[in-house]
């Protein structure tokens, strides 16, 4: 099983001669993993964990004519809501919900229930004058009209693939639900290290409570400024090294695939 991520929260899965792609973004300029829509056309299974625009935005590229066309895009409800707005043909758009599971090929997928991470107020204040604000002018000009397209509407799910011995969890955001039974020991998971006002407390829960064998970082990256940041991920690094050694931790290279 090969895993490549593609910068922000974009993540490629090949297994059992499938590849499955989830939440494509084509970073903002001033992103520091530059990339483009064609990087992402080649793929012919989308998974989309929430709607924000970073995970959500490009998705209307894979269900117009003159683009991939033939791609089969899964996700919740909000987000179906919000590509219908979108596109004129959404019978590529499968709408799911937590508890659901579906195949691609034997690729065996189960979507759980997630939650999204909460930035802060004062997170908000920083950003808001921060001299990058200026440097990125119009990127926040593009973000501040975008926003209020791509809502969230508390639908966040999380992806259990199985496939090849091996299974995958694949969050969207930095947050569980309290109560849910999630699966433990998974072989890898995904875990996309940005969005929280209390980021490493966050992170060193979901391990906790997930305890995987590996995991990936992802969504650390400064993708698109002035909102994004590039959060330093070492302090995380170190609270496992002393709290769960046996667990090793990925901080992959955009683009450079991972074999589990």
């Amino acid at each position: 099983m090969k895993i490549t991520w593609l910068g922000t929260a974009s993540i490629r899965i090949e297994a059992e001669g499938e590849r499955i792609l989830f939440d494509p973004f084509v970073q903002l300029v001033g992103g520091e993993n530059p990339n483009c829509i064609d990087d992402f056309l080649v793929d012919d299974t989308i998974c989309i964990t929430h709607g924000h625009l970073d995970h959500l935005m490009e998705v209307p590229e894979f269900l117009d004519e003159e683009g991939a066309g033939e791609a089969t895009v899964f996700c919740g409800s909000v987000a179906a809501d919000t590509l219908s707005k979108l596109v004129l043909d959404t019978s590529n758009v499968v709408c799911i919900k937590p508890g659901d599971c579906f195949c691609v090929g034997k690729v065996r997928i189960r979507v759980w229930e997630g939650k999204h991470a909460k930035p802060g107020f004062w997170t908000g204040v920083r950003k808001l004058f921060s001299i990058r604000l200026v440097k990125y002018f119009r990127n926040a000009l593009a973000l501040g009209y975008l926003n209020p397209k791509f809502p969230e509407k508390g639908q966040t799910y999380l992806y259990e693939l199985q496939a090849e011995g091996k299974t995958v969890l694949v969050m969207g955001s930095l947050g569980l639900k309290e109560k849910t039974d999630y699966p433990a020991d998974a072989d890898l998971l995904i875990l996309p290290y940005q969005g929280s006002a209390q980021t490493e407390q966050d992170a060193m829960e979901i391990v906790r409570r997930l305890r995987p064998k590996r995991i990936m970082l992802d969504h650390f990256d400064d993708a698109f400024p002035p909102v994004s940041d590039r959060v330093d991920t070492r302090g995380f690094k170190a609270l496992m090294d002393e709290n769960y050694p046996q667990i090793a931790v990925v901080k992959p290279t955009a683009g450079k695939s991972v074999e589990i």
